[in-house]
């Protein structure tokens, strides 16, 4: 598969994966494009390995890290979302899914990408692993913890929301 062809098919996808790890669509964008421009300067030698999907997510899972490992990079947007909606209206599916987006990305960030990954990406313990770095115990203990977490996080903001209703 050529450069063009690979951008061409895997782009869309990688940009979602990019968004997911990222939180913000712009950061997304720009971490792609270095990533696609540091993969074609090296294609044949990725190409030839025959798992150039691996190896791309794999650089776009470690360019979101490092990106976060500058000391500036540790901000992030904050969207208003102070109105209240009603259980039940079109609205609150949209609402609840922000909510759980904002809790997943206080995650860790090897946390988050294994739940991106598994998730969003569909991608099984072992091809995980791969595209980490680590081993499968691992990739199944960064879920267990983020799952949890993730379930901690939604009690106590249901606790707040019964206090706050009285």
């Amino acid at each position: 598969m050529t450069f063009d062809e690979f951008v061409t098919t895997r782009g869309p996808s990688l940009v979602r994966l990019a968004r997911l790890l990222a939180g913000d669509r712009h950061r997304a964008e720009d971490l792609v494009q270095d990533v696609l421009a540091r993969a074609y300067v090296h294609w044949r030698r990725i190409s030839a390995g025959g798992r150039q999907d691996a190896y791309v997510r794999q650089m776009l899972v470690n360019a979101n890290r490092s990106w976060w490992r500058l000391a500036r990079n540790h901000e992030m947007p904050y969207g208003d979302s102070t109105r209240e909606e009603t259980v039940g209206s079109s609205d609150s599916r949209v609402v609840e899914r922000d909510r759980l987006w904002r809790m997943v990305l206080t995650l860790p960030h090897r946390q988050r990408a294994v739940l991106v990954l598994r998730y969003y990406e569909d991608l099984d313990d072992a091809a995980i692993a791969e595209i980490l770095g680590c081993s499968l115990p691992t990739v199944r203990t960064h879920a267990m913890r983020a799952l949890a977490k993730l379930r901690d996080l939604n009690v106590q903001e249901l606790a707040k929301e019964m206090g706050g209703a009285r």
